[in-house]
């Protein structure tokens, strides 16, 4: 009997919390599938179009999601019969209609959903638009605060920092779907700390093999972009071009886009560690919901309640945790 062109398996989220990581490592194993790209985003919308986001870059990006069956299909096909096929979209952790559609018609499909320091992650988000081009705002607390004005002006999921952090709601409404027994819970910490043993217990969730893989490779980061004459200036240069790259394939905007993306950064600044001020001020919208994850999965990660930045991937694998 020939398998539905399928996956077996998805990456659910959580947007900068390793996902890019772990599916980076997860292709190198021998039993493994992964679709190119990586993150196709077709439970998000399934069959339909995407929102038209309006948010900077939202219209090009919209461009790259796979959202006909057949095309999604596709994407698994290279895939040898022994192999798991899967994929890695961390918007489907947060989306709740992609929960109902993933469990309606995926019934067997099993789920890696990767946590991260609500308030980390979503410093981590501004630093990846804000090194992009794409965030105009410089001060991550001004940006965070704008989240429900750019919801209502139509921005993407990309630029909810703190919805996005929400996991305990989300995995309360995606466990009302899918059984608890087809999710596996990951924190960014045992990847970045413990990489090896952390990729053993995917495996063995997904029923392969484990001592294939021993590293994970390093995550996405941005160098950092200092505010100054060069985010001034080509920053917005960016943001425009970002706009008109919705005409034009997605690949040539890239491929236009990436040395004018380099002047921003000279290469030399250090992405700078959140400071305790700043966290003890963004805890409270968090609370909460660290409480209620806690709750469901019985981790209950004493350390987001502090007021100590752990820093970015590369500074997290190179200094104690």
């Amino acid at each position: 009997m020939v398998r539905p062109a399928l996956p077996d398996f998805l990456i659910i989220g959580a947007p900068k919390a390793g996902t890019t990581a772990l599916h980076s490592a997860l292709a190198l194993h021998p039993e493994v599938f992964t679709t190119t790209p990586k993150e196709p985003k077709y439970w998000l919308c399934g069959d339909a179009p995407p929102p038209r986001w309006s948010g900077p870059g939202d219209a090009h990006s919209q461009q790259e999601w796979v959202w006909r069956r057949r095309d999604y299909e596709a994407l698994f096909r290279p895939a040898a019969d022994r192999q798991l096929r899967g994929e890695s979209t961390p918007f489907y952790l947060w989306s709740y209609p992609a929960h109902r559609r993933i469990a309606e018609h995926l019934p067997d499909v099993k789920l890696v959903a990767l946590v991260r320091d609500p308030i980390d992650r979503a410093y981590s988000n501004w630093m990846h638009l804000w090194s992009d081009g794409l965030e105009s705002v410089p001060d991550f607390e001004r940006a965070f605060a704008l989240q429900e004005r750019r919801i209502e002006a139509g921005w993407a999921p990309f630029w909810r920092y703190r919805d996005l952090g929400l996991y305990g709601r989300q995995l309360a409404h995606l466990y009302r779907y899918v059984d608890r027994e087809r999710v596996l819970v990951v924190r960014y910490r045992d990847i970045v700390d413990e990489p090896a043993r952390t990729v053993d217990e995917v495996c063995r969730f997904l029923g392969i093999a484990d001592s294939h893989v021993d590293t994970i490779p390093k995550d996405n980061s941005r160098s950092y972009a200092e505010p100054g004459w060069r985010t001034a200036v080509f920053g917005p240069a960016v943001r425009t071009g970002a706009w008109l790259g919705q005409f034009a394939p997605p690949q040539l905007w890239r491929a236009l886009s990436a040395p004018l993306v380099a002047q921003l950064s000279t290469g030399q600044a250090h992405r700078p560690r959140l400071s305790p001020d700043a966290r003890a001020r963004l805890l409270p919208h968090f609370e909460e919901d660290i409480a209620l994850l806690s709750e469901l999965t019985g981790d209950h990660v004493p350390v987001w309640r502090s007021v100590e930045s752990r820093g970015s991937f590369e500074q997290r694998a190179t200094s104690p945790s």
